[in-house]
C-alpha cells in the first residue's frame, strides 16, 4: 500500500473550514429552505411548514458544517460554498421573478 503525498491529503485548515462553513453553510441552508418554503408543496401558507422549515434549517446547516471538513483546504471550502450560495440565491431570485 502506498502512502499519500502531501498534495493528496486533506489539509488541516480546520479554523478556516470552521469559519467559512459556519457563515456560508448557514446562508446556504437559509437559501435551500427559502426555496422550499416559497416554492415547495403548499407554498408559504402551508399549515405546519413553519415548524418543519425551522428544523430543516438546523439539519441542513449541521450537515454542511460537518461535510465541509472533507474539502482539502480552507480556500476550496470558501470557493465551493460561495459558489453554492450564489447558485442557490440566483435560483431563488429567478423563481421569484418567474412566479
Amino acid at each position: 500500500m502506498s502512502r499519500l503525498t502531501q498534495a493528496q491529503k486533506i489539509q488541516p485548515h480546520w479554523w478556516q473550514k470552521s469559519i467559512f462553513s459556519t457563515l456560508f453553510g448557514l446562508t446556504l441552508a437559509y437559501g435551500f429552505v427559502a426555496i422550499f418554503a416559497w416554492f415547495g408543496p403548499g407554498g408559504i401558507d402551508a399549515e405546519v411548514k413553519v415548524q418543519f422549515n425551522m428544523w430543516l434549517t438546523a439539519l441542513l446547516w449541521l450537515l454542511l458544517l460537518s461535510f465541509s471538513f472533507l474539502f482539502k483546504t480552507g480556500k476550496k471550502t470558501f470557493a465551493y460554498l460561495l459558489l453554492a450560495n450564489l447558485a442557490t440565491y440566483l435560483t431563488y431570485a429567478m423563481l421569484w421573478w418567474l412566479s
